[in-house]
């Protein structure tokens, strides 16, 4: 994973002569006053064990082998007592943000079309006690509207401090908040309002105006909508029976004194019915209770060190997403403050931040951050795009710098000149503050995982979780910097390897146990909503009254106690000759090919061979036509021939030095010149692939590709 050192090899000798002798008389120093030491020793301690004593587990964290954890804070069981807790031990800290937009602007680009950019201001702060007190008067205008305790509620709002509110008020007032994805087709919006039954939904302006008002005549039951956006606007033209109030007016209402009983919630009570992103098909309701949701705060909130009021969080990942939901109210347990941003305004780099003026990490300045891969990839991409068009001395310190503190790192030893002379600017992309970064939602590749260690100098931490356990089941340590893998068991979960026959894995495997990941504990969900055939096939309670969640993905604990994701059942498809391919593997190694940005593997077990769909990176593929003479417009490329034969070739490449077998590797392409976004419908919001939706859009393909037309 190192750089390519394209250097005079005497003058690279002189420097590595340097680079030595400035380590030999800096390293003692350095080793016993920065305490490198006690971090190596944590990065290689045993950190989660079978306490069965059998290789299939169940596996635990060390520190919670007799018992797993299920509080943050004893007494605190419900996530309106969390708040409550937070905001009388907090009152005066900043708690939601939300930047002040200055001016709008419309700006031509040089193909013609016009994007929209905004100057933005600073972040305006509402502290704990005021969030909290606005939840409060949010939640009585809501019982003052006629919903009632037990009785759904949905939200369908972009990521903001409104949101946050909204949930907080429906936690206070036992009102089961369903969370629908903002970029969910019209239909899967339809049957989650439908299959809830809400009378009442919480919503944006714009969202009302271009993904709602379509479909209400198709939620019979709908009565109150409710925007929150802080400008009043009148809505003439809604279907009969229909209200819509502002959040402004909902609180004013709830504000009055009139006496409303409030029906605190019990910790087994839902909390959430949060509908997943559909990448396998109709969108599943999940019910979160409380409890679930306590118990995944309190596993992750334990493996981030010294988590406290003075740290800041960048929120900007859907917040119906439960990694964006749990980390927030991970920040909100713990007095952090939380800036909303977008990812279209995040740096200032960013497609809707004007040039020359600032984005929102540049503002907020955060020291915590969560990501997705997709996220990451384009960074890492990115950057390299910039590190290649550097003068040739300014490419050579970078790659020496960066695969000098390569190594350090990998042996545990941090390197704090390199980081302020090379890295720093580098590191002001994300605000210069970031302490650490989660990635979830997706497997991250090894060589991005690396790049952001050494170029942001902050611990990238990989999670595994899902839905199904409030996204808690295992994170990496901080000061574990090994790659491709997502670390040991939460203090709230623990995970057993079943046996899968059909795919070879067994827990008796050498050197390393394997199988289907099974995840226990109290942050295990309810099951999924109205789906009792679901819920026998994907859940089990235990001998003990343990809950279980079968996740379908397949892992392998490591003799550090730390888990690895090695495949998924739903992945793995069997070819006509009898081998079998795991797609997801197939899209990881190739996704670290500069040529491509995004990558969908496809294979027929009538076949005997995989095909691909691929987005290619526009820089790479137009420096390829240029370099092979062949000449066209963005989309005229993607739909050259000649040009799919030569990217196939770099591709193949890419799969030997992967080190994928023959079979794995794809025979024919088919270039997109659309890149893929939760708006085509053909990834989710956490940018994983839409297998089904992806297969009917280019099935004219997959048929030209086997039939050879």
């Amino acid at each position: 994973m190192k750089l390519k050192e394209d250097i005079n090899p005497l003058l690279l000798q002189v420097f590595r002569s340097v680079v030595w002798v400035y380590s030999v008389i800096t390293f003692l120093p350095w080793y016993f006053f920065s305490g490198a030491g006690t971090n190596l020793e944590r990065a290689r301690r045993i950190k989660a064990c079978s306490i069965s004593g059998h290789p299939a587990g169940p596996y635990r964290a060390i520190n919670s082998r007799e018992k797993l954890v299920a509080l943050v804070q004893p007494g605190v069981d419900t996530l309106d007592k969390m708040f409550e807790f937070a905001a009388r031990r907090f009152p005066n800290r900043d708690c939601l943000g939300t930047r002040e937009v200055l001016s709008e602007e419309d700006e031509l680009q040089p193909n013609g079309k016009v994007f929209k950019k905004v100057i933005l201001g600073n972040y305006n702060w509402l502290t704990y006690e005021e969030a909290y007190n606005a939840a409060k008067c949010f939640g009585s205008g809501l019982a003052a509207l006629n919903q009632k305790p037990h009785h759904n509620i949905a939200i369908f709002c972009e990521t903001r401090a409104e949101w946050v509110i909204a949930a907080q008020a429906c936690f206070m007032y036992n009102f089961p908040l369903v969370t629908l994805y903002a970029t969910l087709g019209p239909k899967a919006i339809a049957h989650g309002l439908n299959e809830t039954e809400v009378t009442h939904i919480i919503t944006s302006k714009d969202l009302l105006q271009r993904r709602l008002k379509a479909i209400l005549c198709d939620v019979p039951r709908l009565q109150y909508i409710i925007v929150v956006d802080i400008k009043p606007t009148s809505w003439s033209d809604m279907p009969r029976g229909i209200t819509v109030y502002n959040m402004e007016g909902v609180k004013e209402l709830g504000s009055k004194p009139v006496h409303m009983d409030r029906s605190q919630p019990e910790s087994s009570d839902i909390a959430v019915i949060m509908y997943t992103s559909g990448s396998t098909g109709i969108p599943k309701g999940v019910m979160i209770s409380h409890g679930n949701l306590i118990a995944g705060i309190a596993g992750m909130a334990e493996r981030i060190p010294n988590l406290n009021e003075t740290d800041t969080y960048i929120g900007y990942l859907p917040l119906a997403h439960v990694l964006e939901l749990s980390a927030e109210l991970v920040c909100i347990s713990h007095g952090c403050r939380i800036g909303y941003s977008s990812p279209q305004t995040l740096a200032d780099q960013s497609s809707k931040i004007k040039k020359g003026s600032k984005g929102d990490t540049s503002v907020l300045k955060p020291t915590l951050m969560a990501s997705v891969p997709e996220i990451m990839d384009r960074i890492y991409k990115n950057l390299m795009t910039k590190v290649d068009e550097m003068s040739k001395f300014q490419k050579t310190l970078f790659v020496l710098a960066y695969n000098y503190k390569m190594e350090q790192i990998s042996k545990g030893y941090s390197t704090p000149l390199c980081d302020r002379i090379v890295f720093n600017r580098v590191r002001s992309l994300l605000g210069g503050n970031t302490r650490v970064l989660l990635s979830g939602g997706a497997p991250l590749s090894a060589a991005t995982q690396r790049f952001m260690n050494v170029c942001m100098c902050c611990p990238v931490g990989q999670g595994y979780g899902l839905t199904e356990t409030c996204g808690a089941g295992t994170i990496s340590e901080m000061w574990d910097y090994s790659t491709g893998r997502v670390g040991a068991p939460l203090v709230c979960s623990e995970i057993t390897l079943k046996d899968w026959e059909e795919g070879g894995y067994h827990s008796t495997d050498k050197p390393n146990p394997r199988g289907e990941i099974l995840i226990g504990g109290p942050n295990v969900t309810m099951g999924y909503y109205k789906s009792e055939g679901r819920n026998h096939e994907d859940f089990f309670v235990d001998a003990k009254g343990q809950r279980w969640f079968c996740t379908g993905d397949i892992g392998e604990f490591h003799p550090d106690g730390c888990l690895k994701i090695i495949d998924r059942k739903k992945d793995l498809v069997k070819l006509q000759a009898g081998e079998y391919v795991s797609l997801g593997k197939v899209e990881a190694v190739l996704k670290n090919c500069p040529l491509i940005d995004n990558i969908c593997a496809y294979a027929n077990s009538e076949e005997s061979y995989v095909i691909s769909f691929v987005v290619p990176n526009h820089k790479y593929l137009m420096a390829l036509a240029e370099q092979v003479q062949i000449k066209g417009t963005w989309e005229e490329l993607c739909n050259n021939p000649k040009m799919e034969k030569e990217v196939l070739r770099i591709i193949t490449e890419a799969a030997v030095s992967g080190k994928l077998e023959k079979f794995e590797i794809p025979k024919k392409i088919r270039l997109s010149s659309e890149p893929w976004t939760p708006e085509t419908g053909l990834v989710t919001d956490a940018f994983k692939l839409k297998r089904k939706e992806l297969k009917t859009h280019y099935q004219e393909d997959i048929e030209r590709m086997y039939g050879g037309k």
